[in-house]
């Protein structure tokens, strides 16, 4: 039953396009390689297929030049909860506009909008302003970056009223 809902509310996320929208501006360029790798979520704007999960992380890696697998994995109910997809770079976005697919046929907007040059942490939208989330190297982020990311994000017309810090004590 669980990963019925999980599946229908990705479908419900994969259902936003990117058109008809403010334009939504990306970071110009992503070095894929130092984006690979295990990432914390520290807080996103919360949607149906995340409720209960703390400590959240996504871990990224290679398929081919142009796929990269996608691992989320949370702790929901003292359990590991855990779903694997594809992104797929769009061309010519320099990297920081992917498609990712937990379900097929179904793909969602992945925009990187915000990158640490050192690739220590980073934002990534949807340009429907309803999905966000902020990520790390480590799962926990300096204050005052933190602080700065909202209002960049604030800037580019998202509700940050909206965003939840992600709980991250857990065994």
């Amino acid at each position: 039953m669980k990963r019925i809902i999980i599946l229908f509310s990705i479908l419900v996320l994969i259902s936003c396009t990117s058109s008809n929208y403010l334009p939504l501006e990306t970071v110009d360029k992503v070095d894929v390689n130092k984006y690979l790798g295990k990432w914390y979520e520290i807080a996103s704007i919360p949607n149906s297929f995340q409720k209960g999960c703390q400590c959240t992380s996504a871990e990224y890696s290679l398929i081919d030049s142009e796929t990269i697998r996608v691992k989320n994995r949370c702790k929901k109910d003292n359990e590991i909860d855990d779903v694997e997809g594809k992104a797929f770079i769009v061309e010519g976005s320099n990297n920081a506009k992917l498609k990712v697919q937990f379900f097929w046929p179904f793909k969602g907007d992945y925009w990187i909008i915000e990158l640490d040059n050192d690739y220590k942490y980073a934002v990534v939208g949807t340009p429907s302003r309803k999905y966000l989330w902020i990520l790390s190297r480590e799962p926990k982020l300096d204050e005052n970056i933190y602080q700065m990311l909202l209002q960049k994000i604030k800037n580019k017309n998202f509700d940050i009223s909206k965003i939840q810090k992600t709980i991250h004590d857990c065994n």
